[in-house]
């Protein structure tokens, strides 16, 4: 047994002991974690103090992962990760607010009747990434005849029970994986065709709604979206155009458009009540700006951007063609082919939380869309950040040539097979389709990518076909 596991053992007898001496009505809790197994927390309460525990939310795990607590006991639950969660009794109606790292509130439980609930991280994707665990009420006054103690992760399976069915989990994996790719309705990042007018100028038109969006088969949530996708419509321009963006909006509050990364004079930036009025519910605003330079930029609200931006509204921005190292060149030790062109262009848009969760495009696995490529085809990939964590965004067994960051050339480009993407940041990499064949492509966080219920979240692949 390990030090750690030993003074554990030792605190819980303890505890044990003096829960003897005192009363019936003494606070107990019990809240060791031994590796990756969660621990089991006990409280009781005297007839003139309610019970309480304390639980801690991380990325991505409930810890303790089962609670038991007397009637009318509180919950003192803490965020302890670096992202937003919340704690949510399923089908009760109670839920802390959603709290920021460091943040804590008190869940009070005395409307719940004895017997056991499932609780959850409400944040979309959460849940399947782990943040799941019950919560029993018990009768009278919840004292246990034996404390508990911390759960062995060794004899857990480092969270799985001894009676896991290890077959059901293998076949979850297999048969998601075969769903791939899934048939969805609606379809993001399509070009949005300007209006040319009398003086040369693009207008574009957007419009802010509430739309029905299928993330993946069959799952329908309520998404914020641009002209009824997610992401919005992709803008292009070249440099020197003038631009006229018409936003209508259809929200059921107020909004703004951010041009993020996008040189536009201070009151065009899109940052109510900065530099413009909120565009109210049901009226339109004008942007009118020069775009002056080559970019890989983005488009979204700063008016609770925080609620509006993670349940679908982004939206990507191009302007001009970004500069190419030259063919011939030797890069890293490995030579650039002379002959290098670019055969197509692929936005994608990595998010991680609100309705939409953990996807690529708007859209979930199994219902990500694959990188379609032939065999010597060059694929410049554009990544973009709208989530509230960094993404490492893995391609196996093709490399990536990390070309620019945040629209700006490298000097210096890299080959990589991991980049790393931190939110708002937008990275440019050429990938050659050298060898034939389904290739994986995820982030590398493997809680976003993989579950108990098998491949889902943000997960895709580059086919390359002979």
């Amino acid at each position: 047994m390990s030090e750690e596991r030993t003074v554990g053992a030792i605190a819980v007898a303890v505890i044990a002991m003096i829960a003897l001496v005192l009363s019936a009505g003494a606070l107990i809790t019990a809240a060791a974690r031994g590796g990756d197994g969660p621990a089991l927390a006990v409280a009781a309460a005297s007839s003139d103090e309610a019970a309480e525990v304390a639980v801690e939310l991380s990325e991505f795990a409930i810890a303790p992962g089962a609670i038991e607590i007397a009637a009318g006991g509180v919950l003192q639950v803490t965020n302890g990760g670096a992202i937003a969660h919340d704690l949510e009794v399923v089908d009760t109606g109670l839920a802390t607010p959603m709290l920021n790292s460091g943040e804590s509130a008190t869940l009070d439980l005395a409307s719940l009747a004895p017997g056991t609930y499932e609780v959850h991280c409400t944040v979309a994707g959460h849940a399947s990434g782990g943040m799941t665990g019950t919560l029993t009420i018990l009768e009278g006054d919840g004292v246990s005849a034996e404390p508990v103690a911390a759960v062995d992760s060794h004899a857990d399976h480092g969270g799985h029970g001894a009676d896991t069915d290890w077959a059901a989990l293998d076949a979850a994996m297999h048969d998601t994986i075969l769903e791939f790719p899934a048939a969805t309705e609606g379809l993001g990042n399509q070009p949005l065709e300007p209006t040319i007018l009398e003086d040369g100028t693009k207008r574009f038109e957007l419009t802010a709604e509430i739309i029905d969006w299928e993330v993946e088969p069959g799952k329908i949530v309520e998404g914020w979206a641009y002209n009824g996708q997610i992401p919005g419509p992709m803008i292009q321009t070249q440099p020197g155009d003038k631009v006229e963006v018409v936003v209508t909006n259809n929200l059921p509050m107020g909004t703004d458009v951010h041009w993020h990364g996008i040189k536009v004079p201070n009151n065009q930036d899109g940052f109510a009540p900065l530099t413009q009025e909120l565009i109210p519910s049901g009226e339109s605003h004008t942007y009118s700006f020069v775009t002056t330079e080559s970019a890989v930029n983005m488009y979204h609200p700063h008016h609770h951007a925080q609620m509006k931006v993670p349940n679908g509204m982004w939206g990507v921005f191009l302007v001009g063609d970004l500069p190419m190292p030259e063919g011939g060149s030797v890069i890293g030790g490995r030579e650039l082919p002379a002959d290098t062109t670019i055969d197509q262009v692929v936005p994608m848009v990595v998010n991680d939380a609100g309705t939409i969760g953990m996807s690529i495009n708007g859209k979930s696995f199994p219902a990500t869309a694959p990188i379609v490529a032939k065999k010597g085809d060059n694929i410049l990939i554009h990544y973009y950040n709208e989530g509230y964590q960094i993404h490492p965004m893995h391609l196996h067994g093709v490399p990536q040539l990390v070309v620019a960051k945040d629209g700006f050339p490298l000097e210096q480009p890299y080959w990589s097979d991991t980049v790393n993407v931190a939110p708002g940041e937008r990275f440019s990499v050429l990938v050659p389709a050298e060898e034939a064949g389904v290739w994986a492509f995820h982030c590398h966080i493997l809680t976003h990518a993989e579950s108990d219920e098998g491949m889902y979240g943000m997960v895709t692949a580059l086919i390359v076909e002979e």
